[in-house]
C-alpha cells in the first residue's frame, strides 16, 4: 500500500470500519476548529509516543491533518517506524470538506 489515500478511499475505510481513524492536527488547529470526521479520534502529534502505544496493531491506521502535508507525513513516519500499517489522506481535512459527499 502507498502512504496516501484519496478522500474517497478514506471514506471507504470509515464505512468499512477497516482502519483506526486518527485526527492528528496540531493542537492550535484542532482548537480553532474542533470538529472531527465522524469515527475519528483527535491525537496531539506532539505526544505521539504516548498515544501510539494505545493504538491497536491488528488493523491499519488512517490519519489526517489540516492539509495532508508535513504533520501527516511526520506522524506517518513515526507510526511506520513503530510497526503500524498507516496511511494519510491526501489534502487532509480541507480535501475532505471539498470532496463530493
Amino acid at each position: 500500500m502507498g502512504a496516501t489515500v484519496t478522500p474517497q478511499e478514506f471514506a471507504a475505510l470509515l464505512q468499512n470500519k477497516s482502519a483506526t481513524i486518527c485526527d492528528v492536527r496540531r493542537e492550535a488547529d484542532y482548537q480553532a476548529d474542533p470538529r472531527t470526521i465522524a469515527g475519528a479520534e483527535w491525537h496531539n502529534p506532539e505526544y505521539i509516543d504516548q498515544w501510539a502505544a494505545q493504538l491497536p496493531k491488528d488493523k491499519p491506521v488512517a490519519i489526517y491533518c489540516v492539509r495532508g502535508g508535513s504533520v501527516s507525513k511526520s506522524v506517518h513516519e513515526a507510526l511506520t517506524a513503530k510497526g503500524f500499517d498507516v496511511q494519510y489522506m491526501e489534502g487532509g481535512l480541507a480535501a475532505w470538506d471539498a470532496a463530493p459527499k
